[in-house]
């Protein structure tokens, strides 16, 4: 007789205690409802405070409360990140796994449409990038070590950084253009800021490797959100695989990457984009 089919221990991350940054937006409430799925206890943490409440409602309505804690959250104020650390570990005793996913991004579904600044790279607005910078690059740099301080007293943890395919090649401008007479770009404040993730990514994976603290990065890529006809036409002639990536396909990297089932791996950097960096 044959073994029952069961999923590799190694691959669990039932009980592990996730702080996920920008939990309120499209990659993180997917990847935070998920570990709550698979028995996590999970930290959401967002800036936008006036959707904690319907989030508190509907998570309630599905996992203990004892399960999940959301938190206000401001990756640029130092004080904002220690504080969510803190009520991290008096939550549930520890923070074994931090995902850096808080970002400032162009998009161009439907419910962002008109919001993007349409300057040319050699009019981009300096303060624009400047806040870019603040959030994608310092921000992240500032949670991960509040996050550090705390795994140093555990003696192990993980961060998951969240990169993007323009942290390793250049935009492609023409998934931009629509063919309406005005041009669009996907501008340099989102390419500059995000350009540093993989290499700090590997700075924080050395410098640590000893200390039980590993490091590691997610690239995704054009997660389908309303999308109107022109861009999704756009970016299937760009894209090898012909299509955008749902939410629901980042759930098995992000959970391979917080369990167990990636232990030897730090420093590295693990690519979700339907083969759009290998052409």
């Amino acid at each position: 007789m044959h073994a029952q089919p069961s999923i590799h221990p190694s691959l669990s991350v039932a009980n592990k205690v996730i702080l996920v940054t920008g939990a309120f937006g499209l990659i993180g409430k997917t990847i935070s409802e998920a570990f709550l799925q698979q028995g996590a206890r999970v930290v959401l943490a967002d800036l936008k405070q006036d959707r904690m409440t319907s989030l508190q409602e509907e998570l309630s309505a599905q996992f203990s409360q004892s399960q999940f804690l959301i938190h206000a959250l401001d990756i640029t104020d130092e004080t904002s990140c220690e504080q969510v650390v803190a009520a991290t570990v008096a939550a549930f005793g520890s923070l074994d796994v931090l995902i850096n996913n808080a970002a400032i991004d162009a998009k161009f579904d439907k419910e962002h449409a008109g919001s993007i600044n349409p300057s040319r790279f050699e009019n981009y607005p300096p303060e624009l990038l400047q806040q870019s910078v603040d959030v994608n690059l310092t921000g992240t740099v500032r949670m991960t070590q509040h996050a550090c301080r705390q795994m140093l007293t555990q003696k192990s943890g993980h961060i998951i950084n969240v990169a993007s395919t323009y942290s390793v090649v250049a935009p492609n401008q023409s998934l931009y253009d629509f063919g309406e007479g005005i041009k669009q770009f996907k501008p340099i404040d989102y390419i500059a800021s995000k350009s540093f993730v993989p290499n700090f990514t590997r700075y924080v994976a050395t410098f640590y490797a000893k200390d039980g603290i590993r490091c590691n990065a997610i690239v995704p890529h054009a997660i389908y959100n309303n999308h109107d006809e022109a861009f999704l036409a756009n970016f299937a002639k760009l894209s090898p695989m012909g299509r955008m990536c749902t939410r629901e396909e980042l759930i098995g990297p992000f959970t391979f990457l917080a369990s167990d089932a990636s232990s030897y791996m730090t420093g590295s950097i693990l690519t979700v984009d339907g083969g759009w960096t290998a052409w």
